[in-house]
């Protein structure tokens, strides 16, 4: 085997997650949520003023300590409650995340959340994390969206387990789809509030894959008298979702004529650097929706004769748009372009504004995707300033 097939052999083991397997722990789960605060009592009051932001969560908690934790661990049902952006803390001589949450009573938490969406505008914007994250570093993404774009609602976490760990991709993987009817559900009971008149979902990474059929299914099942299109702006950004899957399916539910006619829409962020998706591509066998690889050879080579970038996307339909930030990607493994980019920030910060076209996006031969280059004017710009970044935060 040559050393190049060697490498991608030992990379996929890796995220297979054979490696580093999952086990029960040393602790009963029982234990970990035994004390009272793991269970919200109604009434009970929580600082909305110091917790601004929305969370929910099936990630099991560990209440044994002054300091409540989420963990990787599957919970045993789901929680709901408030944070606050995280900070750093010293712990054992290390600097560590650590983000400041209570739960709430899930009656209590769909009041608060119906009076911060009553005191604006109506939207809601629903964050739905991907692969190799922790609560603290998904709350983080999310305060970052909350600080970036500066959205007119409130802004709810959904944190499914993650082990938040590089080794254990299968891991994820599994728990993933083992949350799609957890997911399914709170997005479904979100959808059917009449007090929600927009819904903004904006999931990464593996998250696309927890949004895309839910959103099916809210369709479906809504309990709604009338015919909504709330869930309206759906952002994909590097999502680890089958393109070819994704092709063949997603006019017959999720970008409906009847939905697009009620203003739903998908903007898939795609980089072709994102090495995240290089390794799962290799771990399935099929490219990712957040690549733009040619998976098809002839058709590479029927790019490159046109004089055009061998770049593939997925077949346009009424409703979609792909922004291609190749040219403009950043952090380790280019996987997080809407965070760390300012170009694709500021692209994602009008989307969210719902604004459908934008100057700096550059038309390609397909009239559904566009690429985004470095601006003339600015090639080097500040990517934390205009991202709203903390400097020194960790790359993706």
């Amino acid at each position: 085997m040559r050393p190049r097939h060697l490498m991608v052999a030992a990379t996929a083991l890796t995220l297979s997650g054979c490696i580093s397997p999952v086990d029960y722990g040393k602790i009963r789960h029982t234990d970990y949520v035994a004390d009272p605060r793991c269970t919200a009592q109604a009434g009970a009051p929580v600082d909305g003023e110091a917790l601004p932001l929305f969370f929910v969560t099936t990630r099991l908690p560990d209440c044994r300590t002054d300091e409540v934790r989420l963990l990787g661990y599957r919970g045993d049902r789901t929680r709901f409650g408030r944070f606050a952006a995280p900070g750093r803390a010293e712990k054992a001589g290390n600097k560590t995340l650590r983000t400041p949450m209570a739960f709430q009573e899930e009656g209590d938490w769909w009041r608060a959340l119906q009076a911060e969406t009553d005191r604006r505008q109506g939207r809601v914007l629903l964050y739905v994390h991907g692969y190799r994250e922790t609560f603290e570093t998904t709350s983080k993404d999310a305060a970052q969206i909350a600080r970036m774009t500066g959205f007119d609602g409130p802004i709810v976490e959904y944190s499914w387990p993650s082990q938040g760990e590089v080794l254990k991709y299968a891991v994820d993987e599994t728990n993933m789809y083992h949350d799609v009817r957890n997911f399914r559900d709170f997005l479904r009971s979100l959808a059917d509030k009449p007090w929600v008149k927009e819904i903004v979902i904006v999931s990464h990474s593996l998250g696309a894959r927890l949004v895309i059929p839910a959103i099916g299914a809210a369709d479906r099942l809504s309990r709604r008298a009338e015919r909504t299109g709330n869930i309206s702006n759906i952002i994909l950004a590097s999502p680890d979702v089958d393109r070819e899957t994704f092709e063949r399916d997603i006019v017959e539910e999720v970008l409906a004529p009847d939905r697009v006619a009620l203003g739903r829409r998908i903007t898939v962020y795609t980089s072709l650097k994102d090495k995240a998706l290089a390794l799962s591509r290799a771990l399935h066998g099929y490219p990712r929706l957040g690549s733009p690889y040619c998976f098809d050879p002839f058709q590479a080579a029927d790019l490159k004769a046109k004089g055009l970038p061998e770049r593939c996307y997925p077949a346009g339909v009424p409703g979609l748009t792909v922004v291609d930030t190749t040219d403009v990607s950043r952090g380790a493994s280019g996987h997080s372009n809407f965070l760390r980019s300012a170009a694709a920030c500021r692209d994602f910060v009008d989307v969210i504004a719902d604004k459908r076209t934008r100057a700096q996006r550059v038309a390609t031969h397909l009239s559904h995707v566009f690429r985004l280059v470095p601006d003339p004017a600015d090639p080097k710009p500040d990517d934390n300033a205009v991202c709203s970044r903390t400097p020194g935060d960790e790359e993706d």
